[in-house]
């Protein structure tokens, strides 16, 4: 079999590594094409290198352009290179310009898309993050989401539940996998001022390119007591310069400005704080992950299992409101205790293990492939029913043929869609379909 993975920041090679590490340990073909979002192609082979990964086989550069451009030469260049690889199915992941051309690209050419980290929604369409997810997941065949949540987010969209899989988010294998790298490498620990100490992010452009937030940001830091750690973006700096507000925390006794720090040692950073403050979404998971409490600097989020689960905040931009949270939590052991011991929604660390077994099934059952239709497919409709009967999906879908179950409720609250769900006392949602031979 031969996996092609299209990726292009270091969000996405970090949550990839580790399915990488799974497909090259059964033997099978993984095809990495580098878009180079974020780095040249040197700085893009030194991050492989530094987590123990095989170099990408393409590196498309696409570089700091336009979103715009960046997809059209992303889209562009992926035509010629997957029709010369004939890969079986093409891995993205997550929400950026590399995943939208990626799945795009690859569905146009009638390949299969496999989508890491599907059905995350913010809801939210100001964020161009989430039109990349809606338009991936739409070109998509498989659909891996980290919780039964997001798949009641792609179902509420019409996504057939037997292509959705509830697999776990492959943060945790790679939270796990490359933590072990960073003790070795890293030794940001001479760098660090402070024995106790909040690691702080902040990159959003609703958050730095707004002065009035980021000056409540700036402020409710500066005065607190307790010492923060703030790898700042140059983007992040540039705005704080630009807004009178760099020197204000440059001079604050409590905050120590450092550069913009490699993986391993930003990874290794976060495992040694007692707090983290962010606007980052995959920064949550990291954080419920390696059991550190986690303060949001946003007023949505696309990972709300982390607040369900109790290890993570939403303070929004005030002022009062990021202070009394922080001192809330770092104030009474009780509440930091039950922050840091929340159970990780995101699984058990076999994530890579589980979508790679799901891609050799469908490929071993020949269900990857992308066909024509055979049969001429009537639309009838909608209908909802209270089910009686003591049935599971599997069971109500096979006696009525051509009725695919969309939704569950149950108390009025939505539920995940599996073949084994009990439909007793439910209430459902079912498209029904006409076929006939041709």
């Amino acid at each position: 079999m031969k996996i092609g993975i299209v990726l292009g920041t270091r969000p996405e090679i970090i949550k990839m590594s580790s399915i990488i590490d799974e497909i090259d340990k059964n033997n099978d073909e993984c095809i990495i094409i580098h878009t180079g979002q974020h780095y040249d192609k040197e700085m893009s082979e030194q991050f492989f290198k530094d987590l123990n990964l095989p170099l990408p086989k393409y590196n498309i550069g696409i570089g700091s352009n336009t979103a715009i451009k960046q997809i059209s030469i992303i889209i562009s260049e992926l035509e010629s290179i997957l029709k010369e690889e004939k890969v079986d199915i093409v891995l993205v992941q997550g929400d950026t310009n590399a995943v939208l051309a990626g799945a795009l690209a690859a569905n146009k050419l009638k390949i299969p898309v496999g989508h890491v980290e599907a059905g995350l929604r913010s809801f939210d369409k100001d964020m161009p993050e989430e039109t990349n997810r809606i338009i991936a997941d739409n070109c998509s065949t498989l659909f891996f989401v980290p919780t039964e949540l997001t798949a009641i987010n792609l179902q509420n969209e019409g996504i057939d539940h037997n292509s959705i899989y509830v697999t776990g988010n492959s943060i945790v294998d790679a939270c796990y996998r490359n933590l072990d790298i960073a003790i070795q490498k890293s030794d940001i620990s001479d760098m660090i001022e402070f024995e106790k100490f909040i690691v702080l992010t902040l990159h959003r452009a609703e958050n730095v390119d707004n002065p009035e937030r980021l000056e409540n940001i700036v402020n409710s830091l500066i005065n607190l007591d307790y010492n923060i750690v703030f790898p700042i973006h140059p983007h992040t700096r540039k705005s704080l310069e630009e807004n009178g507000l760099y020197d204000k925390m440059l001079n604050a006794e409590n905050i120590q400005i450092t550069k913009p720090l490699g993986y391993l040692d930003f990874l290794f950073l976060l495992s040694r704080s007692s707090m983290i403050l962010t606007d980052s979404g995959g920064i949550q998971e990291e954080a419920i992950t390696l059991n550190i409490p986690c303060v949001t600097l946003r007023y949505n989020t696309e990972r709300p299992e982390t607040i369900a689960a109790g290890g993570n905040i939403l303070a929004g931009t005030q002022e009062k409101e990021i202070r009394e949270n922080i001192e809330k939590i770092l104030n009474n052991q009780d509440i930091y205790d039950k922050m840091a011991n929340a159970v990780n929604p995101y699984g058990d660390g076999t994530t890579s293990k589980q979508i790679y077994e799901i891609i050799c099934e469908n490929y071993e059952n020949n269900t990857l492939n992308i066909s024509y239709s055979e049969e001429i497919l009537d639309f009838e409709g909608y209908y909802m029913i209270k089910v009686d009967e003591n049935i599971t999906v599997r069971e109500f879908e096979e006696k009525n043929r051509n009725h695919i179950i969309e939704q569950i409720f149950n108390n009025n609250l939505p539920e995940y869609v599996s073949n084994e769900t009990s439909l007793k006392g439910k209430t459902v949602i079912v498209k029904k379909f006409n076929t006939k031979e041709e």
